[in-house]
């Protein structure tokens, strides 16, 4: 809901729990004045008519208080807006216009000098209270000089003075992403940010506050901000002398340039999205998590199949019987979609050949994917494939026609990190080539489903003859989602993952356009606990592919753990197979089935329902519970159980105080008001252990 003061002047934007206040000065300058617990408009004109503190000229009245600042004027915190022509940088805007349209707030203002508009974008949903925010930069004049963009965030987030904040985000590395970080804010810049072309391993676009470290799981407030852009990226967290936090985000890592406006051309930002929440960490991972199963991800009602790939039981050496036999074990196992990975492809016999050319490989596939596809699909199960579009091996019948088609710049040599360049995909006839050669496969091939791997940086990102070649930096991104919209478009029965060598680009923008991401290429199942417990600070389970694989794990660790635990680890997301099927014993098979059996009896709480982290999965115990409707699912991991120690019972959480459950594992019955359950131990024995217990209400 979004409500006007008498003035025209000040703006209440009310969501689910919360409200979001902002106000224009008679000097045209927008800034905050509340975001938090709901207030009415009465309140919001209340706080606009508050009279401004008085600052010296040491200080800005503004910093830390403005909606979105801009780079000149009385400022001197970091600009979200950084504009140039050959004679003028910065920007003195005046206020233009402001409309609310449904649920979007729209306030232009303009700069005369640059002939430039800006348009600060908002959204609050009634079933939300999550607060989109984005902007849009346009070249208003009919001529002129081009407007160079050196930076445009999406948004500036201003939180409240406090005593001290508390810094959480999500850092790490490729097969250890998503890690939780907690430290002190320092008077400062703080800076998350990916140079890297795509989101990165090294951190996921968001970040958390709390006051002085006082949050906890389930109480006191949090402020969040996440951001939906796939390439490079930039979040800065400022803590000003006066004890104000001030967040800025946006796309690019630097403001060395981001993109050159000619006249009539305009420049949207990707969403900045925030939320506050009265109910500590684990009611902010709630809400992120409803707001885009009901607003982001794609489909988000459909659960999401068990899937198998084969990746790990053939890596480069493939062929169609192998696959069969594969595809044979995993429908006995209860698998509901098939995925053939690399190598399917042009003269794919290793990672030095083949990308680019997407077709199947004659000797592997006489027929083509067709006659293998039509087997999976009479087994029960959909069929699905792996491919890279954006990359190309220079062993590969496209980089010899089109060696000019790759990022890089004239006179250096190329680099090729895993023996791969990268096609430059803000060029118009780089996307035609990925268009024409992936929706011919998808025509042809009954395929359900498509795994798009990213798996290198861009390290030469060059287009030489192009005018302002760091464009490339935005265009490769908004090339990417104009090629994954059209083909979803075109086929709209097909399902898409992200996929970058793990977990190297999540994020809302790339979330938008897929069914699910695929968290890490580490599959450990132990080493997984602590990568899904921070990617689910933000993410739902409904995205979150978890693969349960061979042991011990020779990919990564050499690490042996039980059957049991590599599902139930697993199937704390949406549950994958990628163990080598063909070395599996009956008995082992025969388990596998249970699991998935009982996966898919439990699916609908895990990827449909509300999280609660009952423990963190940190030496000892961990444990995870969701809850959708009448049903609750517990999920429980034993790291090591040392000097005899009984594991302690579990104090669940999100039940009905008024209601009885029974536990359908034990049979035993326990009251939602009841929150320790005593008769609920965990049942957990010895290490590496783990358990399932399901509840229903009644």
């Amino acid at each position: 809901m979004i409500e006007t003061g008498n003035t025209g002047r000040t703006w209440l934007l009310t969501g689910a729990s919360s409200s979001y206040a902002l106000r224009l000065t008679g000097q045209d300058e927008l800034v905050h004045l509340h975001w938090g617990p709901r207030i009415t408009l009465a309140a919001a004109e209340a706080l606009a008519a508050a009279p401004e503190l008085d600052f010296r000229a040491f200080e800005s009245h503004l910093d830390g208080r403005e909606e979105y600042p801009v780079e000149g004027g009385p400022r001197f915190v970091r600009p979200a807006l950084s504009v140039r022509t050959p004679q003028v940088r910065g920007t003195e805007w005046a206020f233009d216009a402001a409309e609310a349209d449904g649920d979007e707030l729209r306030i232009g203002f303009t700069d005369s000098v640059h002939r430039l508009a800006l348009t600060l974008h908002y959204r609050m949903r009634d079933d939300s209270d999550v607060v989109e925010r984005w902007a849009t930069v346009a070249h208003a004049g009919p001529d002129g000089p081009p407007l160079e963009l050196l930076r445009a965030d999406a948004a500036a987030w201003s939180l409240p003075a406090r005593d001290g904040w508390r810094l959480s985000r999500l850092h790490g590395r490729w097969a250890a992403e998503s890690r939780l970080e907690r430290a002190e804010l320092l008077h400062g810049e703080s800076v998350v940010s990916s140079r890297r072309g795509h989101t990165g391993h090294q951190f996921l676009p968001w970040v958390a506050l709390d006051a002085d470290g006082a949050a906890t799981e389930e109480s006191g407030e949090v402020y969040g901000c996440a951001l939906g852009w796939s390439g490079s990226w930039r979040i800065s967290v400022q803590r000003l002398p006066d004890g104000l936090v001030q967040i800025t985000g946006g796309a690019g890592y630097d403001d060395a340039g981001l993109l050159r406006l000619a006249p009539g051309e305009s420049y949207t930002t990707p969403v900045f999205a925030g939320l506050w929440s009265g109910q500590g960490f684990g009611g902010a991972s709630r809400a992120w998590h409803a707001w885009q199963l009901a607003h982001v991800i794609p489909d988000a009602q459909n659960l999401r199949p068990v899937l198998y790939n084969s990746w790990e039981a053939t890596g480069f050496d493939i062929s169609l019987d192998q696959q069969r036999v594969l595809a044979e074990r995993a429908a006995a196992m209860g698998v509901e979609l098939f995925v053939v990975d690399d190598a399917w492809f042009g003269q794919r016999t290793s990672d030095r050949a083949g990308l680019g050319d997407w077709t199947p490989n004659p000797d592997r596939f006489p027929g083509g994917l067709k006659p293998l596809a039509d087997e999976v699909h009479g087994l029960g199960m959909q069929f699905g494939i792996w491919v890279e579009p954006e990359m190309v091996n220079a062993d590969s019948d496209l980089y010899r026609a089109h060696p000019d088609w790759v990022q890089h710049f004239p006179g250096r040599a190329r680099t090729e990190y895993r023996n791969q360049l990268v096609l430059n995909l803000a060029r118009p006839d780089v996307r035609a080539y990925l268009w024409e050669q992936l929706d011919t496969l998808l025509s042809g091939t009954p395929i359900d489903y498509v795994k798009w791997d990213f798996n290198r940086c861009f390290t030469d990102a060059g287009w030489p003859g192009e005018e302002y070649p760091q464009k490339l930096w935005v265009e490769h991104v908004e090339g990417l989602y104009a090629l994954i919209d059209r083909l979803r478009a075109a086929h709209p029965t097909v399902a898409f993952e992200s996929c970058s060598g793990g977990g190297g680009r999540v994020d809302l923008g790339i979330l938008s356009r897929t069914d699910q991401v695929w968290t890490s290429d580490n599959t450990d199942p132990l080493d997984r606990l602590a990568i899904q417990e921070g990617f689910g600070h933000i993410h739902p389970a409904r995205v979150m592919a978890a693969w349960v694989t061979d042991s011990p794990n020779d990919q990564l660790n050499g690490r042996v753990s039980s059957l049991r635990f590599r599902f139930v680890s697993a199937m704390a997301g949406v549950l994958g197979v990628g163990g080598d099927l063909t070395e599996w014993s009956e008995e082992e098979l025969a388990e596998a089935r249970t699991w998935v059996e009982l996966y898919k009896e439990i699916r609908p709480v895990v990827q449909q329902g509300e999280l609660y982290r009952l423990r963190e999965p940190r030496g000892g115990l961990g444990a995870i519970q969701y809850v959708h409707g009448d049903d609750a699912v517990v999920l429980m991991w034993l790291e090591a159980q040392r000097y005899g120690e009984r594991p302690p019972a579990l104090r669940l959480r999100g039940l009905d105080p008024e209601a009885t459950y029974t536990c359908l594992d034990t049979g035993a019955v326990h009251h939602g008001s009841t929150l320790l359950h005593q008769g609920l131990h965990t049942g957990l024995r010895g290490d590496l252990d783990a358990r399932v217990l399901r509840l229903r209400r009644g």
